[in-house]
């Protein structure tokens, strides 16, 4: 069955679904696709031979499956309609601008009980995925800290073109929330559970409301200590690119590309990195999935099975971001996050 897949957005994300859609392998089509901004819409429409709605309840009742890929204000709204509309739901992160709006979508799609899955999508990453093996060998001893450094130009400039993540209303606020509420999930997925974080942030930019620098020490259940320091500065030759360290009792693990790698690891003496086809070579031979994230939604779409990672993973990464905004809010402060 051919599954009819509908675009909310035709942005610079929803442009990249539609590829890795493209190169899933699935039998997929991408059916409609509609934005405030038709000349965007019929760019993306161009680009994938889908229909240009004018109108979001076209894209529904042309679709099987719908992308939600707005600005994070308007997600809480969409993903309700698509719900309401009995279809399948995926939602690029973050699920809303406040806390209290996550939980609402995540309210929403239980209620439903429609196949849903996030833009999270690093959780599928090989680079991490095999860094999370690495770290449950008992070769590698206890984690002991890990640094994780996350920047890029700020996405309102060069290929980002962001129309919106400067405006605090359609953004909620910045580098965290915007872009590492992938790495606190990352953090909690590769490492383990986060029990209490203190935080702080600055704005170079200027921009109201919309941080653009945040460092986070955070404590680990298992005793491990972290820092994570998230960026956007104005360096047009740094993407979004990202660092991280993990120091282990009797191992030393570094990533330097949160995809493909490298990813190097020392015990003692020796040391192995692996990047590219030789990464998913290591992951295939150690047993490690690494799906396309677009592919497994509409495998579960068509089958009829729980995606992943869901609205329920992402509500966690909120529930970790909203405690480092509490953090800075005051002074940096320990906040403590219930497991």
């Amino acid at each position: 069955m051919t599954i009819r897949v509908g675009f909310l957005g035709a942005g610079l994300i929803a442009t990249f679904h539609s590829h890795m859609l493209d190169l899933s392998g699935e039998d997929v089509t991408i059916a409609a696709v509609w934005d405030p901004d038709a000349e965007r819409a019929s760019a993306f429409a161009d680009r994938t031979g889908a229909h240009r709605c004018v109108r979001e309840e076209e894209v529904l009742d042309l679709s099987d499956a719908v992308y939600v890929c707005t600005w994070t204000s308007e997600h809480p709204r969409l993903v309700e309609a698509v719900v309401a509309a009995g279809l399948p739901v995926f939602c690029e992160k973050p699920l809303a601008t406040t806390m209290a709006g996550a939980e609402a979508v995540a309210a929403t799609v239980r209620a439903g009980g429609v196949v849903n899955q996030v833009g999270l999508v690093l959780r599928r990453s090989p680079a991490f995925n095999l860094v999370r093996a690495l770290l449950a060998e008992e070769a590698a001893g206890r984690v002991m800290a890990v640094v994780f450094r996350d920047d890029q130009y700020i996405p309102i400039q060069g290929s980002y073109a962001s129309t919106w993540r400067a405006d605090r209303e359609r953004a909620g606020a910045g580098t965290l929330i915007e872009h590492s509420i992938h790495d606190v999930d990352l953090l909690e997925h590769v490492v383990g559970p986060i029990t209490s974080v203190s935080a702080r942030q600055a704005n170079h930019h200027g921009h109201d409301g919309i941080e653009d620098v945040v460092t986070a020490s955070v404590a680990f259940a298992d005793g491990a200590l972290g820092t994570l320091t998230s960026v956007w500065h104005d360096v047009m030759s740094r993407p979004s690119l990202r660092r991280v360290e993990v120091l282990c009792e009797r191992r030393f693990i570094t990533v330097d590309e949160d995809w493909f790698g490298p990813v190097t690891w020392q015990d003692g003496d020796a040391t192995t990195t692996v990047q590219g086809d030789a990464l998913l070579a290591e992951c295939a031979r150690r047993g490690i999935a690494t799906p396309n994230p677009d592919g497994e939604f509409v495998r579960a779409v068509r089958d009829g099975t729980p995606a992943w990672p869901d609205v329920e993973v992402a509500l966690r990464a909120h529930v970790l971001v909203e405690a480092a905004y509490r953090s800075a809010a005051e002074g940096g402060v320990p906040v403590s996050i219930p497991a």
